[in-house]
């Protein structure tokens, strides 16, 4: 069963910060812009608190995707007195060590990351929004050609009915907000 964070005032004054942009950026698309939450200090903090309540003490590190999945991960690293493992978009690492290819909604893309980690290091993996999985599929997968495992994946929000939670397959996936498409 997934984790729900007690409700709080805080939390639920976050989830309206949430702003729904339609067709961008594709036509048919809704994007979920996050900056006004990631502007606020209390619900920023009542955000990351709950990405990670089901999962202290079970990682070593904190994974998060490029690039709102990293303001987040960071937020959470500095929270829990952890390191920061950026997964990035291909070609923006330097030296990168392994990388996996995806699926969009809108397109393909391949995720990146470096193997500055010794293998076996509990890895906690944080993103923005949940659509069709096929970025956070990537990215555990990432993490295990790396040696990593994969503690846990959180997100702050999910979208339902486009199939992400099937295709990530993470027992332990845990959204703090959930909407219909």
């Amino acid at each position: 069963m997934p984790y729900v964070p007690e409700p709080s005032a805080e939390l639920a004054r976050a989830e309206k910060l949430i702003l729904g942009i339609p067709d961008y950026p594709a036509p048919g698309i809704v994007f979920r812009d996050i900056m006004p939450l990631l502007a606020d200090g209390p619900a920023l903090r009542a955000t990351v608190d709950a990405l990670i309540a089901p999962f202290l003490g079970t990682f070593d590190v904190i994974a998060g995707l490029e690039a709102r999945g990293f303001l987040l991960a960071s937020a959470a690293a500095y929270a829990t007195g952890t390191g920061l493992l950026p997964i990035r978009k291909a070609g923006k690492l330097p030296r990168p060590a392994a990388s996996v290819g995806y699926e969009l909604e809108y397109g393909v893309a391949e995720v990146e990351a470096h193997n500055d980690l010794p293998a076996g290091t509990r890895v906690l993996l944080i993103d923005d929004v949940l659509a069709t999985g096929g970025t956070l599929e990537a990215a555990r997968e990432l993490l295990e050609l790396l040696g990593y495992r994969v503690a846990g994946t959180a997100v702050l929000f999910e979208i339902d009915g486009l199939g992400g939670r099937d295709a990530v397959a993470d027992p332990h996936l845990h959204t703090v907000f959930t909407s219909g498409e």
